[in-house]
């Protein structure tokens, strides 16, 4: 449930070879001659991408040099402006590349970005280290007060000088030569990380060929496992792997302990089997160079560093947060422990409760406490329904509609597009969704932009998600978790195709870290609104609406497990947070440092963080001193629809204040200023608590 951001500065990035493409034919060379500007995925092949690349950074350099040379006085639009609007090729080409490395890759195009990140490492530094273009941001800077400037002006100004700063521009030639070293090790590492997992997780196969293993397991779920194994090679059999929508009722059903086990231990040693996918040195090397990029920076640790730059402001600000959640989550997931074990006595097994044992005594337990199974909901969850619900419940707020457009190339048969039109039939943008996991597809859900709004240009946004699929004649039936997921990442798709700003580098979702959950977080609360559901949960084979009872079933159970959710959470924020707060790495062994961090804070063997070192893809992709955002937005999205729930869901005034104040604004007002225009106060922490079951 992520942002993927394609701009070539932050993660992935390669050496370039000669390319016997011509200009004529490379289709990023120039904007698409397309409907909306849409991506010509029919025409792109993969030896259109280096070419690209490197004509995007030499239109850059020429663009940036015209701003050095340019002898009129700096000022915003001359050299801001100017930066802004600098690299239209290469602006093209990554966001293209980069998305398909997570959502369609290939060893080729894995292989490429590893050869480009060096590349663009070095060119994102001869931008931000060019001391000549410095000099004129500077110059700009040093006059803000007196240039009358708008208020989003202003913003793009401070977050370009920022931009600078940040990325050494003050610092000597020694320093920055260092500095170029490291932002060149850490573009071809992270992209290493993340791949060993992509690795991990399409090599676990765990295969069933006795009916008697699948005892527990639903039968549209086996149908989907002999599937799976006969698209493998083994017909008769059964195949389940490591993706959710298979991992993850494989735990919450088999009966067979043994397999669950070995499930939940593959998942969980990802990263760390001293195997070729091994990531333990590589995140060792991360956690080092970051410590090193931080001090050279001026900064005590890393966590400081990132945290400058967000909501929250430093590392003392934010672990003050995550130990006072601590403390309401750890109890509440130990009574449910117990609560879980006492289940296990009943059978007379005497067994202990495991980890492995907690989704599947979990689903027990909701069957005995609300009368619930997920099988009872899921029919009522078609994908499509699911998603025409969301469209709906965005159309009843802010009056968009979506409607399917069918000649928009595609890059692959799962992908859907729509244009999104506003109430007054206005063109808002292109939104893409690809729902189904893949081999060639990272795990998990995002959001991403294939361009971002700015001005009269409108955005081209994507949703990619791993859900359940279509299985025989059965459509695609989602869990309640999987229902909530496609609705928070519709929400960060409305960020992006919402928002009205002037400058690219401000627009839809280029906010801090800790503010761009809050459009997408906010959204999963209309998911399971009783008058939402009518609206969307709708049987698949009867049409009929899901029954009253059943919807006070779903409500009943909201807060139930809430405190392993919640704790699981929390204790992989905090050991984001201690890994990048560290000051001194020498001698780091992160497997027995996380353990010993866990048990610091009394975490119980049953529950594991939800992302561990070797697999905690979320630091290597933006979210470095970051997962706490999660939490730190539920503050706000829980305190922001209380504002809905106060006037209606649907109320007009309270939308309209919403989507002017926050999903239009972008970045170019202070977060907190943006949040206190809607709410009219800051947010309080009493909402987020009662909505977990805390308070």
């Amino acid at each position: 449930m992520t942002i993927k951001k394609t701009v070539f500065i932050l993660t992935t990035c390669f050496m370039m070879y000669s390319c016997a493409t011509s200009t004529d034919s490379n289709p990023f060379f120039s904007e698409f001659k397309t409907e909306f500007g849409a991506p010509p995925f029919d025409k792109i092949k993969i030896e259109h991408y280096e070419p690209a690349f490197k004509k995007g950074i030499e239109e850059q350099n020429q663009n940036i040099q015209a701003i050095i040379d340019n002898k009129q006085e700096p000022d915003f639009e001359n050299t801001i402006v100017a930066l802004d609007n600098s690299d239209p090729i290469l602006s093209r080409v990554s966001a293209i590349f980069f998305n398909m490395t997570d959502a369609e890759t290939t060893d080729e195009l894995t292989q490429l970005s590893i050869k480009i990140a060096p590349v663009l490492s070095e060119h994102n530094d001869n931008i931000y280290l060019n001391q000549a273009l410095f000099k004129k941001v500077n110059a700009v800077y040093q006059k803000k007060e007196t240039a009358k400037l708008t208020t989003e002006q202003s913003r793009l100004l401070d977050e370009t000088y920022k931009s600078f700063v940040r990325s050494g521009a003050n610092l000597d030639n020694q320093k920055q030569a260092r500095l170029r070293e490291i932002n060149k090790e850490l573009s071809t590492l992270g992209i290493t990380f993340s791949n060993n997992i992509l690795n991990e997780n399409n090599s676990f196969k765990l295969v069933v060929d006795k009916k008697e293993d699948l005892a527990g397991l639903p039968d549209w779920f086996c149908e989907s496992a002999a599937q799976e194994a006969k698209a493998d090679g083994k017909e008769g059999k059964w195949l389940f792997t490591l993706h959710n929508a298979s991992r993850l009722p494989f735990l919450q059903y088999a009966e067979n302990r043994a397999l669950r086990e070995k499930m939940y231990k593959a998942y969980i040693n990802r990263g760390n089997n001293n195997d070729k996918n091994d990531n333990k040195k590589i995140i060792t090397q991360i956690v080092s160079l970051r410590l090193e990029k931080a001090q050279l920076l001026g900064f005590d640790c890393y966590s400081n560093f990132v945290l400058d730059n967000t909501m929250a402001k430093n590392s003392e600000t934010v672990m003050a947060f995550l130990n006072n959640l601590w403390q309401y989550s750890l109890p509440k997931a130990k009574e449910e422990a117990a609560e879980l074990q006492k289940l296990m006595d009943k059978e007379g097994k005497n067994e202990k409760l495991e980890a492995w044992d907690w989704w599947y005594y979990t689903e027990k337990l909701r069957k005995e406490k609300y009368n619930l199974d997920e099988e009872e909901t899921k029919p009522y969850f078609k994908l499509e329904n699911v998603r025409q619900g969301a469209f709906d419940v965005a159309h009843k707020l802010y009056g968009i509609t979506l409607t399917p457009l069918k000649n928009v190339p595609v890059y692959h048969p799962d992908v859907e597009v729509f244009e999104v039109k506003d109430a007054d039939g206005s063109h808002l943008g292109v939104f893409y969704v690809d729902y189904f996991p893949r081999p060639g597809k990272s795990g998990g859900a995002w959001m991403s932009n294939y361009r971002e709004q700015h001005g009269n240009i409108r955005p081209l946004v994507c949703n990619v998600g791993s859900f359940t699929k279509p299985v025989g004649d059965t459509p695609s039936l989602l869990t309640l978790d999987e229902v909530e997921t496609l609705f928070h990442e519709f929400g960060h798709g409305l960020h992006g195709l919402l928002t009205k700003c002037n400058y690219a580098g401000i627009s839809g979702t280029n906010v801090v870290r800790d503010f761009v959950e809050l459009p997408s977080q906010i959204m999963e609360h209309w998911a399971t609104e009783p008058e939402v559901l009518k609206m969307y949960a709708k049987h698949y084979k009867t049409g009929e609406s899901m029954p009253d009872s059943l919807i006070n079933k779903l409500l009943k159970q909201k807060t139930f497990n809430q405190g392993f959710m919640t704790t699981e959470l929390l204790a992989a924020a905090i050991l984001d947070m201690n890994l990048h707060n560290l000051k001194d790495v020498k001698g780091l062994d992160v497997v027995t440092y996380e353990k010993e961090a866990m048990n610091k804070l009394g975490l119980i063997t049953e529950i594991a963080p939800r992302y561990r070192t070797t697999y905690f893809n979320h630091i290597i992709g933006g979210y470095a001193a970051g997962y706490y955002s999660y939490l730190w937005a539920n503050v706000l999205d829980s305190d922001a629809f209380e504002a809905f729930k106060e006037h209606g869901i649907f109320d007009q005034k309270t939308a309209s204040l919403f989507r002017s104040n926050v999903l239009e604004k972008g970045n170019s007002e202070d977060p907190m200023t943006l949040y206190k225009n809607f709410r009219g106060a800051e947010p309080k922490l009493d909402a987020m608590l009662k909505n977990r079951g805390m308070k």
